[in-house]
């Protein structure tokens, strides 16, 4: 398993561990992670941090061409919100860990040129599906249902 996916996974773990929903992210730029984070909804009472959102606000403010010379490395494949974001940053690159439990906005992002690599990770697949069976009614609120 790639460095920085197993870094989004070790965060999506830390939410689950939280009473949270185990998605993680991380963003990276040069080879370094600068942003780190997980989905923080039930921990902070949010309705915007998803693990992509949280780990863009723990990277800070950052200039333009540092978004556009990044990676995003997420566990579960990104919702509208969080690939706006990715949009409206530019960042260029997405690597997801799984889509078989949601499918985001991936053809979204390829159609405005972002590279998005689907991993398949049988370890983000069996977080969620574990999470998924002990707590269905958190996961329908996180994706609108």
């Amino acid at each position: 398993m790639d460095k920085f996916m197993q870094a989004a996974i070790d965060e999506a773990r830390q939410g689950f561990a939280e009473g949270g929903i185990p998605i993680g992210s991380v963003l990276v730029h040069n080879g370094v992670i600068i942003g780190r984070g997980h989905n923080r909804r039930v921990q902070k009472g949010s309705a915007i941090l998803h693990g992509e959102m949280d780990a863009l606000e723990n990277a800070g403010r950052q200039p333009a061409g540092v978004y556009r010379e990044s990676v995003l490395y997420t566990t579960l494949s990104p919702c509208s919100m969080c690939c706006g974001a990715i949009l409206l940053y530019g960042i260029p690159r997405v690597i997801i860990g799984e889509n078989r439990t949601f499918i985001g906005e991936e053809e979204l992002l390829r159609t405005r040129g972002v590279q998005v690599k689907l991993l398949h990770s049988d370890e983000c697949i069996n977080l969620m599906r574990r999470f998924i069976d002990e707590k269905p009614e958190l996961w329908n609120e996180d994706i609108g249902v």
